[in-house]
């Protein structure tokens, strides 16, 4: 094996102290890290079984941990380590949670469902319990099913009427529009919303999206209803069908419905034709155009935008010279022109605004828009859209409004308040080049953003539709507001989401609370355990910031290039299912797989220096050592194994191809030379 392409100058170690610690030493590194702790990451520990779903850690462990003796773990350790999960899953799974990343993400979703459904004994005003509140409402089917379409029906008079329906009163356009944008969270024409600044990525700015980024229009902001595929004559079928279905159960004739609909997919095909290719935006360099509201009212005078703007993100103050990022111009122009020679821009508005809040109404609605999900995608395909339990998505509902409120909720149960001194462990010694963001500030951040939109909540609003149209009002721009004004810690993930990721734009690390459960961590697990999963998990990701590898000028490149050479060669002689691996596609995450196991085992061996006494796993008969192995192969459970898009190599191969190149995973299994688990030469970059 060749001299490390790191050279001597850096070494990247995952360490533990009582369970587990970080410690790194990475020098003459640009790039700074950010762990930003989605919550306050902590030890979990189980004060009462009432309180947790996870009962009796140990049991359920060894029921993870118990190999498949059948199989030789030196010719297929992925079937030795997993094929117990899998036949136990699919006698109890189901198809949404096909891994052990979705299981775990249903057991955090049921521990909101529990703390939410709790009875209320009063109607309070804290964030909480107007959290609790929502989601009662939500659940409250035998009311959404008493009230029907009526109220959506008031609330479209209220903005000016719908011919479908009944009689349109005379309405100023941009006025409606800006009510639309404002109060209802819909915008009919563009996308208008805060997002990263391409030439300073540690800031924010408003943007305006005119299309999807394929070249899709997006009718409003939900995507309850998305015309795509260029505008294919089937798609359109089946959106007329949902379309007319949605207008006769708010009561429009048929034969009515079924015009103005058709001037309103007529109206859509007009605006697409004004989208420009994507290709050919990124030829141009007009992906990112950069602009003021006044030179955007110059070029697409048809939108007072500024008073739109200002609707939409209000409380902001903003002006004609805000500056602003446009990624169409040439369709902002041209659907400027389109609007301005339009007769049906209230039809075609409304229409956005019931594709948008109809979800919130009886199970009519609800049929209409799986049926449309079903005939786009089939019954459980692209779209994701299942036969979901209603829980899952009041769940979902609440948590769209109230996303910091329940992660404080779930962080409060499952994190016992006296472990949470341990979260220091996390810390790296100053003297290296990291940061940690707290979850402190950034989540008392989020609570007054929060706290602006509850606190304006009104308190007796007496429906789901009512609630949901009340929190859409005060949220949007409440949202806007606190994005423009906090944006480098934002996360992209729930609190209790089970997926940690890299940030390229913000150099940042995200490791969410949700994942530190088991499997993957649990205080009274074995430390070989914690480190096999999380540690692997940790290391893997903290790998995928340093992907850029002009960022260490004194490494050995050529060793470097030989380590992913040789790592795209052995991925591109596996084959799985009759299909080959593309190692180029999937090099990178393959040598954070690779690297990431090394890192986390040379970490647990450095704790089992300091630490002699290891808790081992009574009845398993297993090494700590051949339990940190096991610990890392069951991080890739799962019954589905899809040929995607996906620059991960398919789970089975994720676990042979790091082990492979692991000499000590050869030696504490036993395997002879000749094993297929053993090869003679191995891959090594980190």
């Amino acid at each position: 094996m060749g001299p490390s392409p790191w050279g001597d100058h850096s070494s990247f170690i995952l360490m533990a102290s009582l369970n587990w610690y970080l410690l790194t030493s990475i020098h003459k590194v640009k790039h700074r890290i950010h762990f930003i702790l989605c919550s306050a990451i902590i030890f979990q520990r189980i004060q009462h079984c009432a309180k947790s779903i996870e009962f009796l850690p140990q049991i359920k462990l060894q029921n993870n941990l118990s190999p498949v003796f059948s199989y030789n773990p030196c010719e297929d350790f992925y079937g030795y380590a997993c094929g117990n999960w899998e036949a136990n899953h699919l006698r109890t799974g189901t198809m949404e949670s096909s891994n052990v990343f979705d299981v775990l993400l249903e057991e955090n979703q049921l521990i909101l469902k529990r703390l939410l459904e709790v009875p209320q004994l009063r109607v309070g005003s804290s964030a909480k319990e107007k959290a609790i509140q929502f989601y009662h409402s939500c659940m409250d089917t035998q009311q959404i099913e008493a009230e029907g379409a009526q109220p959506l029906k008031e609330l479209i008079n209220q903005v000016g009427g719908w011919n479908v329906t009944g009689p349109e009163k005379q309405t100023d356009f941009n006025q409606t529009l800006q009510t639309l944008m404002g109060k209802y969270n819909t915008f009919p024409f563009f996308r208008a919303y805060v997002g990263p600044n391409s030439s300073d990525p540690s800031t924010n700015i408003i943007q305006v999206r005119g299309s999807a980024g394929d070249g899709s229009w997006k009718g409003q902001s939900q995507g309850t209803f998305v015309l795509v595929m260029g505008f294919k004559s089937q798609v359109v079928r089946v959106y007329f069908s949902y379309l007319m279905k949605l207008g006769t159960l708010l009561g429009g004739p048929q034969n009515v419905t079924s015009t103005f609909i058709s001037f309103a997919l007529s109206f859509i095909s007009n605006l697409q034709k004004e989208v420009t290719p994507l290709q050919k935006r990124r030829e141009r360099g007009m992906l990112f155009y950069h602009t003021t509201i006044r030179e955007l009212q110059e070029k697409a005078p048809a939108i007072d935008w500024l008073s739109c703007l200002q609707a939409a993100f209000h409380p902001v103050q903003l002006n004609i010279s805000q500056p602003i990022v446009v990624h169409d111009m040439d369709y902002l122009k041209g659907m400027s022109s389109t609007v301005n020679h339009s007769f049906v821009l209230q039809i075609y508005m409304i229409l956005c605004l019931v594709g948008n809040l109809s979800p919130a109404l009886d199970s009519r609605f609800q049929d209409a828009r799986r049926e449309l999900f079903e005939k786009l995608h089939g019954k459980t395909g692209e779209s994701g859209m299942v036969l979901a339990h209603r829980w899952k998505k009041c769940l979902s509902d609440t948590s769209t409004f109230f996303e910091p409120v329940l992660g404080e909720m779930i962080v409060q149960e499952i994190f016992p308040q006296e472990t949470k001194e341990l979260v220091g462990i996390l810390l790296p010694p100053p003297k290296h080049k990291l940061s940690l963001i707290s979850f402190s500030s950034f989540h008392s951040h989020l609570i007054h953003c929060q706290g602006q939109v509850t606190s304006l909540f009104l308190t007796n609003v007496p429906s789901f539709f009512g609630s949901e149209v009340e929190i859409r009002r005060r949220s949007q721009a409440v949202n806007s507001g606190c994005s423009l004004s906090f944006s480098a810690s934002s996360w992209e993930v729930f609190p209790w989401s089970v997926h940690s990721y890299y940030s390229l734009r913000r150099h940042a690390v995200v490791f969410p609370a949700g994942m530190f459960r088991s499997p993957f961590f649990h205080a009274e697990f074995p430390s070989a355990v914690n480190f096999g999963a999380m540690g692997v998990i940790m290391a893997h990701e903290l790998l995928h910031a340093f992907y850029d590898y002009g960022s260490c000028p004194r490494c050995n490149r050529d060793a470097l290039v030989r380590g992913t050479d040789c790592l795209v060669e052995q991925y591109e002689r596996y084959s799985l299912q009759g299909l080959r691996i593309n190692g180029t596609f999937t090099l990178l995450e393959n040598a954070a797989d690779t690297g990431g196991l090394a890192i986390a085992y040379q970490a647990y061996k450095n704790w089992l220096k300091k630490h002699k006494q290891e808790r081992n796993l009574p009845g398993s008969g297993l090494s700590h050592h051949q339990l940190f192995y096991i610990s890392f192969a069951n991080v890739m459970n799962t019954l589905l194994i899809l040929f995607i898009l996906d620059p991960h190599s398919p789970p089975p191969l994720r676990v042979r191809g790091p082990l492979s190149n692991s000499q000590d995973f050869a030696r504490h299994f036993h395997c002879s030379s000749t094993a297929p688990m053993n090869p003679a030469f191995k891959c090594h970059i980190w």
